[in-house]
């Protein structure tokens, strides 16, 4: 058996706070034994930085996975050629930097597939994400034959496109876990032919907040309709993810749990 731990969107300094307070407890008394973590957010609330990439990389986590918003810094754009683990959504156009999935291998020698889709619905214009998903699952077989178990960020808004792809994967990969929205769904559930499934496993950040960030700038875009600078919230901070359990011989999910770790 093999465990993995997937973290929802990490936000700000808040999110990273949690991290580098907890990710390792965490780590440490579920016996995980691979993390994956959705990096979009994590400077400022928008994109990814040098700086703060720096700042966790000491943390056990094997794959950085990341959204629209990765483009959002111009400086860490090339880091996504720089860092083979550090991905972008797989159905951006070819042509575009980085890599959109990527094998990493346990302590104990499994590999690990990870592949990172984005959504269509209420996005910005991309390639089809399912057709995309075909083409990669055939590119991991093609390259790595002994890959069993397979992890997908669905990072997507529609809950029904989310839900989709997990269906449309069944028993093709170990997990679909959504992000985006960082809104937690209590849906976790494993599908017929072996696949878990959660719609959005929610923000590692401030929950005292408006998806993030502080709740009068939201509220005065609401009542004005107009334009307002978002800034990310500090209170009210939790880890949140997703605990998957899975049969590293068939790729099979045999479990999977929501995380929830609040921050003092």
């Amino acid at each position: 058996m093999i465990k993995l731990l997937f973290v929802g969107d990490v936000l700000g300094s808040a999110g990273r706070r949690a991290l580098r307070s907890h990710l390792e407890p965490v780590v440490d008394r579920e016996n995980v034994d691979f993390v994956v973590a959705n990096v979009e957010n994590v400077a400022g609330g928008f994109g990814i930085t040098t700086k703060v990439l720096e700042e966790l990389d000491p943390l056990p986590i094997n794959v950085w996975t990341t959204g629209n918003h990765v483009w959002d810094k111009k400086e860490g754009v090339p880091l996504l050629d720089a860092h083979p683990s550090l991905l972008r959504p797989a159905n951006y156009p070819d042509g575009n930097p980085g890599r959109g999935w990527c094998v990493e291998e346990t302590a104990s020698g499994v590999p690990v597939g990870v592949i990172n889709l984005q959504g269509q619905a209420m996005m910005p214009p991309i390639d089809n994400a399912f057709r995309r998903a075909d083409e990669v699952l055939e590119e991991i077989r093609a390259s790595h034959p002994d890959v069993r178990v397979i992890l997908v960020d669905m990072h997507a808004e529609a809950t029904s496109e989310k839900q989709a792809m997990g269906w449309y994967l069944d028993g093709r990969v170990t997990a679909v876990l959504g992000t985006h929205t960082h809104v937690p769904t209590a849906d976790e559930r494993i599908l017929p032919k072996g696949t878990a499934l959660q719609t959005d496993v929610g923000m590692t950040g401030p929950y005292d907040s408006i998806i993030g960030m502080r709740t009068e700038k939201v509220l005065e875009r609401f009542l004005f309709n107009t334009p307002r600078p978002f800034e990310p919230a500090k209170r009210g901070v939790q880890l949140r993810g997703a605990l998957v359990e899975a049969d590293e011989g068939s790729g099979r999910a045999l479990s999977i749990r929501r995380l929830r770790v609040d921050v003092p």
